[in-house]
């Protein structure tokens, strides 16, 4: 006879057990969850598999409050709302949204925190061959400095940074990764004789690196995040309506390469 536990070790995981009658996330009964807990610290506690409370739960939620909309000009949003008005679903237009953000759109939060790791292990001393090996390896911008649209600050990085120093301050985070990412925004200002001023993902991945997340979270939070412009932008263009709208108004055509 066959062992079940060969189906049943299919799927492993610690984070749900359940029966008829009984839910169980990460060995807590689902309605002791329900009331007591905020959506933030449910995230956490579903990812992490650990509580977390006070000033790092305040942390947490900052970062995610900070990073669920950038207007329809981001391609996450403009993708959602496009999908709205071609007969989908919200789930299908949120979904449009989410699969935009990568490397580029989206990814530069998990990068910032892969560099503030290598940073802090080669030490503070050797900061300007950390960051040229980066930019040997990866291209010349540094993730998590600089915006294109934000000049000259980002107005959501300074608040973000307070709020992990109010954090340190009282012992909840070490203040290591604010401290590291800081010298990379000073060792910017020096090289190209301006301010490079830290971004939201920049910001953001100080926060999950002080929680102690690995930088591929980041990346995951900050997609929960923008789900909430995503289902926010769908929701509006579809009250709004409008069918099969594109990237520009009807008038304007492209550019048609006839010489290629």
């Amino acid at each position: 006879m066959t062992d079940r536990n060969d189906v049943a070790d299919w799927w492993r995981t610690a984070i749900i057990d359940m029966e008829p009658g009984r839910i169980h996330l990460r060995g807590h009964p689902v309605q002791e969850l329900i009331g007591t807990t905020g959506f933030a610290q449910m995230i956490w506690l579903m990812v992490m598999g650990e509580r977390i409370d006070g000033p790092r739960a305040a942390l947490f939620e900052a970062a995610l409050v900070a990073a669920v909309d950038h207007g329809p000009q981001a391609p996450s949003i403009a993708a959602a709302r496009m999908a709205a008005t071609c007969g989908v679903g919200l789930q299908s237009a949120m979904a449009t949204g989410l699969n935009m953000l990568g490397n580029v759109h989206g990814g530069a939060g998990e990068q910032a925190g892969a560099l503030y790791q290598q940073a802090l292990t080669a030490g503070p001393d050797t900061l300007g061959q950390t960051l040229d090996q980066w930019r040997s390896e990866h291209g010349r911008f540094l993730p998590g400095f600089g915006h294109r649209f934000h000049k000259p600050v980002d107005p959501r990085a300074p608040r973000l940074l307070a709020l992990v120093d109010e954090a340190a301050q009282s012992g909840a985070v070490g203040g290591r990764f604010a401290m590291i990412a800081r010298a990379i925004e000073a060792h910017l200002a020096l090289e190209r004789g301006k301010p490079v001023p830290m971004n939201i993902d920049g910001a953001t991945a100080v926060i999950y690196a002080e929680l102690g997340c690995p930088p591929p979270l980041a990346r995951g939070f900050f997609g929960l995040s923008r789900s909430v412009g995503l289902l926010a932008h769908a929701w509006e263009q579809t009250e709004q309506g409008g069918r099969n709208k594109g990237p520009t108004p009807p008038g304007y055509r492209w550019t048609y390469d006839a010489d290629k």
